[in-house]
């Protein structure tokens, strides 16, 4: 009779497994073709120049030994400088903290900023990641809607005139995951000074912001108030396996995160810090890969919509991919996504469908779509079969 085990953490019972990486293990089928994965597409990351940076790196001894908890100095300087042009005000080495990847630094930003119980705002549909690291830090949520121009700030100037003092608000403003929208010029404004009134920190995700490809994202958030925290990574415009990613944040954050992050890991990799800086600083060899980066993706968003549009017309409305790495599509017939899925695997094609990405009950009729690791044409043959399950 083996022992009984000693209990766990009382926490753990209002957390659940990502959907969407349970879903990713019913897509490794070769027939499927997945519009699943956030992933973005290895054949466009720059192996050489990474190998080259990490021969580099490995000729000296420093890129093997622990790095400062904060980050790897020169790293940092070249993170400050990228941040400056993008918020067009000095940003100082101390407001920079790398982290293992942005999602690293939501957690730890969730420990710091939350205490149990406290209110935590999220955009509907919301970011699973940050969905999960909230009720990990034991936060109440709750959600306000998005439409055409991102998170609906009238919604929340109304949440906090009924009295609710929220501790962060959370939101992805450029090219939404999943939702596919950008925030407006407008609301990014209204937000930031909300922030400030009302005493709430707002954490601005965004690892997408560089993949536009019609005309750059608007400012960010984080130029119109010091109490936004920005965050990024380069997991989508080099590899996600550097783990690199970064925050911007007032000192007095950084250090809290500090302490946080000692206690976690200690520190990152020196080697791929090393081989990102590398990458990072090489201005002209950066514009040129992104550019590329932006015009594969950008032709394989304008053939996935275009072949929604076609095979399902007024059945389906959906979002205009003008960057990032997704499309957000609506039923309007009624169709159950959820009820849906298993029929689209049988015929080859996966997505994920809303109600993964529900704060509460909603979306069933919803599903997210990733266009960036399928060409144009099996993006066709994608909804073209999604169209015959949807049919059956």
């Amino acid at each position: 009779m083996s022992p009984t085990l000693p209990p766990l953490a009382g926490k753990l019972a209002t957390l659940k497994s990502s959907a969407i990486r349970d879903l990713l293990k019913l897509t490794t089928r070769a027939e499927v073709v997945s519009l699943a994965g956030g992933l973005p597409d290895a054949a466009l990351m720059p192996r050489e120049r990474i190998a080259a940076a990490a021969d580099a790196a490995l000729a000296g001894a420093g890129c093997l030994q622990y790095t400062e908890s904060p980050g790897w100095g020169p790293l940092r300087d070249v993170l400050a400088a990228r941040e400056s042009a993008r918020l067009g005000r000095p940003v100082p080495v101390s407001e920079v903290f790398v982290t293992h990847g942005s999602q690293q630094a939501l957690s730890l930003l969730a420990e710091v900023l939350l205490d149990p119980g406290a209110l935590a705002v999220v955009e509907d549909p919301a970011y699973v990641g940050a969905l999960q690291v909230f009720r990990a830090a034991g936060a109440r949520i709750v959600a306000v809607p998005l439409d055409g121009e991102g998170m609906r700030v009238d919604a929340l100037r109304e949440l906090l005139a009924r009295g609710e003092r929220p501790a962060v608000v959370h939101t992805v403003s450029n090219f939404h995951n999943p939702g596919g929208v950008t925030m407006s010029p407008r609301r990014r404004r209204e937000l930031a000074e909300l922030a400030v009134a009302h005493g709430f920190w707002v954490i601005e995700d965004d690892p997408y912001g560089e993949l536009w490809f019609d005309e750059p994202t608007p400012e960010p958030v984080a130029m119109f108030s010091p109490t936004v925290i920005r965050l990024s990574s380069v997991s989508k415009i080099l590899a996600p396996t550097l783990r690199v990613g970064w925050m911007v944040a007032p000192d007095a954050v950084c250090r809290a995160v500090e302490l946080l992050k000692q206690g976690a890991d200690l520190c990152g990799s020196a080697l791929t810090q090393q081989i990102a800086t590398e990458l990072l600083s090489d201005d002209a060899w950066l514009s040129a890969h992104v550019d590329r980066v932006r015009a594969a993706y950008g032709e394989r968003a304008k053939a996935l919509v275009h072949a929604v549009r076609t095979r399902f017309g007024d059945r389906i409305t959906c979002t205009d991919a003008t960057g990032g790495m997704f499309v957000w599509a609506d039923f309007t017939d009624g169709t159950d996504t959820g009820a849906l899925l298993p029929r689209a695997l049988e015929a080859g094609v996966a997505f994920v469908p809303g109600s993964a990405f529900a704060v509460g009950e909603g979306y069933r009729h919803s599903l997210r779509m990733c266009f960036t690791t399928s060409d144009a044409q099996t993006l066709e043959t994608a909804i073209d079969r999604l169209a015959q399950a949807h049919a059956g």
